[in-house]
């Protein structure tokens, strides 16, 4: 009789290190991907040779030592950066069209979040009306080109139906006609009453910071709940006031004024601006609308019937329990909205906002002729801007994902 068999030893995992290096697939990964870099690179510098051989064959220089020239054209819109005819260098220019993207995109941003989260809720409201007002907006303005939303909104609506500067709607200080908004203009006129405001300011963000923290802290332990945010809030104003008090007013305020012809003073918040931002928000709010719809539907049904039960209101049950879970959902996805509304800025050229495209990559680029250079930093400024706003976004994101053991 045969005897039992002997079993086998252990399976032995192979030594990675034995394998020969034509065939181990993370050195065969990397060759590959250094191929195809020094293929890209390649091409890129062929591309650079040749368009540096064709711009010189033409006479046009290719170097930066044009940003150190004076501009030969004005700037309309310039709220933080100044800007001087005949003065102001074409750095000076590429830098004010980096601040009126980034001032057009941050207000679009924040209002497209807004408006979307609205429209999302009422598109699973269970009000009849309600829900069906939502879903039309959102097919509307979804299925409309932007560009043609941004000119609609400018051409055929603001323009035509606001007055000229002479006959501006408003007064005491606030104007509006077919150049735009004017608004009192807040200036610092005592250097210690504003270092006492800012004081006042960070100390009452860092009471917010605090209280909120405090209050989820408590409901977790006891289930009550106060608004830290409101709290906060006035503790921020009391401070504010406080600081006012003893240290005088920071701020005076220089008022536009109705002269014969123009207004005069104040800060003026042009059309071309308004309409950007309304039909980017409009626009946008459209497609967010639907990411939080989607988020709170991905909620299980479970979910609602357990807060129901404990007889919270559909606004508790949407504040506490729906939407935080729904966050996971909807962030990702609208990060790319985001983007979209950053990058679609960029069409600003077709109703004179004075954008990085309109001003740098269109007046200066005619001007100089320098479109290798000025292209590349228009295409690396609107990289920064997205990766910036990528990287923001998916700390946030990373934040509210649920936690798993």
């Amino acid at each position: 009789m045969l005897g039992p068999k002997k079993m086998s030893g252990p399976h032995k995992t192979p030594n990675p290190h034995n394998i020969p290096w034509h065939r181990n697939p993370d050195i065969r990964g990397y060759i590959a991907q250094g191929l195809l870099a020094a293929l890209i690179a390649w091409g890129l510098y062929v591309i650079y040779g040749n368009t540096v051989t064709n711009m010189e064959a033409r006479g046009i220089p290719i170097g930066f030592g044009f940003l150190n020239e004076v501009a030969p054209f004005g700037v309309a819109f310039s709220p933080f950066i100044d800007f001087t005819l005949g003065e102001s260098t074409y750095l000076t220019i590429f830098f004010i069209g980096i601040q009126n993207t980034i001032i057009v995109s941050i207000l679009g941003i924040i209002a497209a979040t807004f408006l979307g989260f609205v429209i999302g809720i009422m598109r699973l409201s269970p009000n009849w009306f309600v829900s069906k007002f939502a879903s039309l907006y959102i097919e509307i303005f979804r299925n409309i080109p932007i560009l043609l939303l941004i000119m609609f909104w400018n051409f055929a609506v603001f323009l035509p139906s606001l007055p000229l500067p002479r006959q501006s709607l408003g007064g005491d200080g606030f104007f509006l006609n077919k150049r735009g908004v004017y608004l009192p203009k807040p200036m610092v006129e005592n250097s210690g009453a504003f270092i006492a405001f800012l004081v006042a300011v960070v100390a009452g963000i860092l009471v917010i910071w605090g209280l909120r923290r405090y209050a989820k802290r408590q409901q977790e332990q006891t289930g009550k709940s106060f608004s830290g945010l409101l709290a906060g809030l006035g503790v921020l104003m009391v401070l504010v006031g406080l600081s006012a008090l003893i240290f005088g007013s920071p701020f005076i305020f220089d008022t536009p004024t109705l002269g014969r012809f123009n207004l005069t003073g104040g800060i003026e918040i042009p059309l071309p601006l308004f309409s950007l931002w309304f039909a980017l928000t409009t626009y946008t709010a459209a497609f967010i609308a639907e990411n939080v719809r989607g988020g709170i539907s991905a909620v299980s049904k479970g979910q609602w019937e357990a807060a129901s039960a404990l007889g919270l209101s559909r606004t508790h049950l949407l504040r506490f329990v729906i939407i935080p879970q729904a966050m996971r959902v909807i962030v990702p996805p609208s990060i790319s909205q985001f983007l979209n509304l950053t990058k679609n800025s960029s069409l600003a050229t077709a109703i004179a906002y004075e954008d990085i495209v309109a001003m740098w990559a269109g007046t200066a680029l005619n001007q100089t002729g320098q479109a290798l250079i000025i292209i590349a930093m228009t295409v690396l400024v609107y990289e920064i801007l997205s990766l910036t706003t990528s990287l923001i976004l998916n700390i946030y994101n990373k934040r509210i994902q649920l936690v798993e053991r």
